[in-house]
């Protein structure tokens, strides 16, 4: 089977042959406009000088009897120089030849000019001497008549001039894409840095050495490195929900156990009207089970856009705590209307009731009482009440955090509370613990309806 290899793709990769791609166009293309105006600006000042030369130029048409003798001013420039001058008519036909063109044969200059003349100078032509000239146009005027002189110029020494000047052109050219190069090179790592820190630390949030990632990015990261740490935040968020959904589900548990423990044990229950008690708490149990796997997965938000009688859920509770207690022999008071609702979801109520009313059980002397109602203010309102030791003020707001307990001499993990503050807060309400009329603790919890 044959190997093969497979690169990996690389951005920085991607970003050096982009930029270098672009530095390289622009670069050759500035070269090639240099080359252009470098030689448009040899054929200016070329044609400068030709018309310098203007009066030896017509010192040599006067000795050829084409201008008259009279000119005064000709009488300064008795240099006698040879030019390669073709002289055109106005519709570029060749009338006059100078002796140096009509020994290298050059005939056709007028006739090979007028096709190129509308380009853009310099003007190159090569000969039928095969060789290269370039072409200078002079429309004068000399002694009131008007000239259109093609003046030549064998173009091998100008070539030479314009090589040498493209070759430095060039040379400059890789210099500095070279030094371009190294920039690139340099800020390309220098504007990874930060993704190289972004890795850094998501391996550290990986390790569980750190929960997010710092500030201080440049701006156009932000944005990305905003998202991250929501998501973080959300995953780390859920990830709580289920550990504390399974820790209030391993609690809600623990009570309808002991009270099957307590059915079992009731020796005054037969056989038939044990197992129906049994089953209710088992029923019960596969009603929070459901409820804390939703709750795990939408969060308290997503519970609570329901209504739910409330005497259904607490009669059942008391009942069952009656037999996990009926060694104490508690007087219950239920103060509830039939037809009360409350404003949420049935397993937040059973939450709230069991952990208060397990609680009240529990810790009472012999007396227990709950409150339902809807208060002056619109709100509703439950209350549970016990006559027992109660709670120190400085404990309050204390053991409404999980894992903290205000009776440490009882077993317990401290969630119960904890579960009720949650739900209650979810809901927008409060949950506050006083002192009761009973002498011992009320639980009270408001929520707006």
């Amino acid at each position: 089977m044959p190997l093969k290899l497979r690169l990996k793709k690389r951005l920085l990769t991607r970003m050096f042959l982009t930029s270098l791609s672009i530095i390289a166009l622009v670069g050759f293309g500035l070269a090639w406009m240099v080359n252009i105006l470098h030689a448009q600006n040899s054929y200016n000042e070329e044609t400068a000088k030709l018309i310098a030369e203007i009066p030896q130029v017509a010192a040599e048409l006067r000795e050829h009897d084409l201008i008259p003798d009279t000119s005064e001013w000709l009488e300064e420039n008795n240099k006698q120089a040879r030019y390669i001058i073709a002289s055109c008519d106005e519709k570029f036909k060749q009338v006059w030849t100078s002796s140096l063109a009509v020994d290298r044969g050059l005939f056709d200059t007028c006739e090979r000019f007028n096709e190129i003349r509308n380009e853009s100078p310099p003007y190159y032509l090569t000969m039928a001497d095969d060789r290269g000239y370039f072409v200078y146009l002079l429309a004068v005027e000399i002694a009131g008549e008007h000239y259109n002189l093609l003046v030549m110029k064998d173009a091998a020494k100008l070539e030479q001039e314009y090589s040498k000047f493209s070759k430095r052109t060039y040379i400059r050219l890789t210099m500095v894409l070279a030094l371009a190069l190294v920039l690139l090179i340099s800020a390309a790592y220098w504007g990874m840095r930060p993704l190289v820190r972004m890795q850094n630390e998501l391996q550290s949030i990986n390790q569980g050495k750190t929960k997010s990632l710092s500030e201080g990015y440049p701006v156009e990261l932000e944005g990305v490195t905003q998202a991250l740490n929501q998501m973080l935040q959300q995953s780390s968020a859920q990830q709580q929900r289920y550990q504390n959904a399974m820790n209030d589900l391993a609690h809600s548990l623990k009570t309808r156990l002991a009270a099957v423990h307590a059915i079992t044990d009731d020796s005054s229950l037969n056989k038939q009207a044990s197992d129906e008690k049994i089953m209710e708490q088992i029923s019960q149990m596969d009603q929070l089970v459901k409820y804390q796997l939703k709750r795990a997965m939408l969060g308290r938000q997503g519970l609570k856009h329901e209504k739910t009688l409330i005497l259904p859920v607490v009669e059942p509770l008391a009942q069952m705590l009656f037999k996990i207690y009926r060694e104490k022999q508690v007087q219950f008071e239920c103060k509830i209307a039939s037809e009360l609702l409350f404003p949420g979801n049935k397993g937040d109520l059973m939450e709230l009731c069991g952990n208060l009313m397990e609680n009240a059980f529990r810790l009472c002397i012999s007396r227990v009482r709950i409150t339902a109602q809807h208060n002056e203010r619109g709100e509703f309102e439950l209350t549970v009440e016990d006559d027992g030791p109660g709670v120190e003020e400085n404990l309050r707001q204390k053991i409404l955090q999980r894992g903290v307990r205000a009776d440490t001499q009882s077993p317990g993990q401290g969630i119960g509370l904890a579960v009720c503050d949650e739900i209650v807060s979810s809901y927008g309400g409060t949950l506050s613990i006083d002192e009761s009329p009973l002498e011992g603790a009320c639980f009270r919890i408001r929520l707006p309806v």
